[in-house]
């Protein structure tokens, strides 16, 4: 099966999934919530709707192994590994906020190879290949290549990183002619800026089903990415930097200016 092809089978799997967690969205007054730490939450909504997604893999690809935000990981014998977000921006959908999606990402040979987000509240398939093209709904879609200056770039706060620093980056952005949004879901945003609705997304530090196949999506819409093996980022995460050709390079400066100033890296 090729990588578009699979591409597909997952797509129609994150529709399902997207369904139920729809679903969910719509009676969420009767959640069940816990709180993994300080604004980090669950709900069984997340963990039923990886368990669908889950077994959708696993009937349709049952070599490659799995690897999901609330459930432990499942081996694999094929060398492809699917990273799973069943619903990125859970505090935006718990509360009522339009913003969260499914996030899936398939990675082999280091490198990710098949990207789907799919926001089912507003019935958008967001579907990258490595060197296959992004699109949106199965139409075609690019980065938008303008200065900062032109449009919006998308951040991410992690508690790993002082709150100072973050604040050093608002107003690094502000200052250099830009505007910020901070949407609740990393995974949504990278896609927003595959599809050239912000300029670029940056966030001291994600765990990859939060932005592998968000990256992806940039990289094949024609935008950059910083470089990466992302087979070690599904173990250890790190911080993502991706947009459009005139807005990645400031944005880089300005995003290891703010946290990374002290480590030389």
């Amino acid at each position: 099966m090729t990588y578009a092809d699979k591409a597909q089978t997952v797509l129609k799997i994150a529709k399902e999934g997207g369904a139920l967690a729809l679903d969910y969205f719509h009676r969420r007054g009767e959640l069940e919530v816990e709180s993994k730490q300080q604004q980090d939450f669950v709900s069984e909504a997340d963990r039923n709707v990886e368990t669908l997604i889950r077994a959708g893999l696993e009937a349709s690809l049952p070599q490659d192994a799995i690897v999901g935000e609330e459930h432990a990981p499942k081996p694999g014998t094929s060398g492809m590994t699917w990273v799973i977000d069943p619903i990125d921006g859970t505090t935006n959908f718990l509360t009522g906020v339009p913003f969260w999606c499914v996030a899936i990402a398939g990675v082999a040979e280091g490198k990710t190879q098949v990207a789907v987000i799919y926001d089912a509240l507003h019935d958008e398939a967001f579907l990258a290949t490595r060197g296959g093209g992004a699109t949106l709904n199965g139409a075609p879609m690019a980065v938008r290549d303008v200065p900062l200056t032109e449009g919006t770039i998308c951040v991410g706060s992690s508690r790993r990183s002082p709150p100072a620093d973050f604040a050093w980056l608002l107003q690094s952005i502000v200052e250099a002619g830009g505007v910020f949004a901070r949407t609740g879901s990393g995974a949504l945003g990278l896609a927003y800026v595959a599809a050239g609705r912000y300029l670029g997304y940056t966030e001291s530090y994600m765990n990859a089903w939060d932005c592998l196949a968000g990256q992806l999506l940039i990289a094949e819409a024609g935008g950059l990415v910083e470089e990466q093996d992302d087979a070690a980022f599904i173990a250890a995460g790190g911080r993502v930097i991706a947009g459009a050709p005139q807005v990645f390079a400031p944005l880089r400066n300005m995003t290891l200016d703010a946290f990374f100033r002290d480590s030389g890296k």
